[in-house]
């Protein structure tokens, strides 16, 4: 299963979102250097931005929205995924998507 097969099920099953959309943003990174010295030529699913509306999220500030979607990619983050933009809202709150 892919990684991004693999975030997209974990946030439905942790947020139950009414609008989710998982972005692989890995080709922007191509020539970028990595942790390991080497040039990241962009390809595979190591750089993700998430767009998520989400009831669960009501209420809460952005700092714990964005910790709340770390805890439960906890796994996937220890796995090689490099980066992840998070743009995380509750219903009603305005979005530029």
């Amino acid at each position: 299963m892919s990684r991004f097969t693999i975030v997209e099920e974990k946030l439905r099953g942790a947020f139950s979102p009414e609008y989710l959309n998982v972005i692989n943003e890995s080709y922007l990174h191509a020539g970028h250097h990595h942790d390991d010295g080497e040039r990241f030529d962009g390809s595979g699913e190591t750089h993700l931005r998430v767009r998520i509306v989400s009831a669960a999220f009501s209420g809460q500030s952005r700092l714990v929205r964005h910790r709340a979607i770390n805890a439960a990619l906890d796994e996937v983050l220890k796995d090689g995924l490099h980066a992840l933009a998070v743009e995380a809202y509750a219903p009603g709150e305005t979005t530029r998507w």
